[in-house]
């Protein structure tokens, strides 16, 4: 599903302007959002436009945070240059997973991605890695403020900061998807056999799938640990990676934009599910994610999309109409 230039243009305007009509904590809470629908985006590359199954997408969100919290407290790079590189480390820890995963059939492969999950947070407790990582203490941040006097508070910049890496992100995956290589994933996708008879390297296109996937998801991990100022590793559990296959499924594992839906999906319904019955949030939370499912089996991507070619349908039928 692509948006129109006009209604993207709305959207980046309401976007811009909301920081500056909503409270702070509203403005940290859309913040989170976008970080997950950084990290949502790469787990559509992987599971909905590679059809790879990837259950352990948490602990390369944890790699990503854990990436930028020691060199920041260890090496004093500044926190820009932290999220790059949590990028650049969970880029490489994903091409070489990739490369074990194309040899794993799809089963084997989602419990090998699921004993990443269980593996990382156990590893960042290690007391080989404590004086890195804090151990079960965790690691405290110090996040910078807007530059060049800037009249905007913590909030309001990161913000801003997570927007346009939000975007940026965005634009990538749609040029990616859109190209070549987007074009020998869901070939791989699709007809596994038909791909590799048409040359395409399919170990090859797995693991880049991967290394994509992972370094958004490396990025989402490095701006939330810089939003929450602190990390521990019982922050990066499975439960982490089946909530992003949870927002990701809610938002259209297929779409570009659907990670975005998605990500604000996994914010705002703790709010929605508490505002039904604070004493049952969880099965409130069950019960909104099963009607979603039934009303948006293709989630909300699959469902405009789906309104917008009745609407196109019923267009072409009105013309039709009057021409006669």
């Amino acid at each position: 599903m692509w948006v129109r230039p006009a209604t993207a243009a709305v959207l980046v305007a309401c976007a811009l302007v909301l920081p500056f009509l909503v409270w702070g904590f509203r403005t940290y809470q859309l913040s989170f959002a976008a970080t997950h629908a950084i990290a949502i985006l790469g787990l559509n590359l992987i599971a909905g436009h590679a059809g790879l199954i990837s259950l352990g997408h948490g602990a390369f969100y944890g790699l990503g945070a854990y990436t930028l919290a020691v060199l920041m407290r260890h090496a004093g790079v500044s926190a820009y240059v932290g999220i790059f590189a949590g990028a650049l480390v969970c880029l490489a820890a994903g091409y070489l997973f990739g490369h074990v995963a194309s040899r794993l059939a799809r089963f084997y492969l989602a419990l090998a991605t699921f004993s990443l999950a269980l593996a990382v947070p156990q590893t960042l407790k290690s007391r080989y890695l404590a004086p890195w990582t804090g151990g079960v203490q965790g690691v405290y941040l110090d996040r910078p403020g807007a530059p060049l006097g800037l009249p905007l508070n913590h909030d309001q910049w990161w913000y801003f900061v997570t927007l346009g890496i939000l975007g940026l992100a965005l634009w990538t995956a749609r040029n990616l998807v859109a190209g070549r290589t987007g074009r020998a994933i869901r070939a791989m996708r699709d007809h596994p056999l038909a791909a590799q008879a048409a040359g395409i390297d399919v170990a090859r296109y797995t693991a880049l799938t991967f290394a994509a996937g992972a370094a958004y998801a490396g990025v989402a991990g490095a701006l939330a640990a810089l939003l929450l100022d602190f990390i521990a590793p019982e922050s990066f559990t499975y439960w982490l990676s089946i909530m992003l296959l949870v927002g990701a499924v809610f938002g259209g594992m297929t779409s570009i934009w659907g990670a975005v839906a998605g990500g604000l999906f996994l914010q705002f319904w703790p709010d929605v599910a508490a505002s039904v019955s604070r004493d049952l949030v969880q099965p409130v939370f069950g019960a909104i994610l099963v009607l979603s499912l039934w009303l948006m089996p293709n989630g909300v991507a699959g469902l405009l999309t789906q309104q917008g070619g009745l609407h196109a349908v019923r267009m072409g039928h009105r013309q039709h109409g009057q021409a006669s």
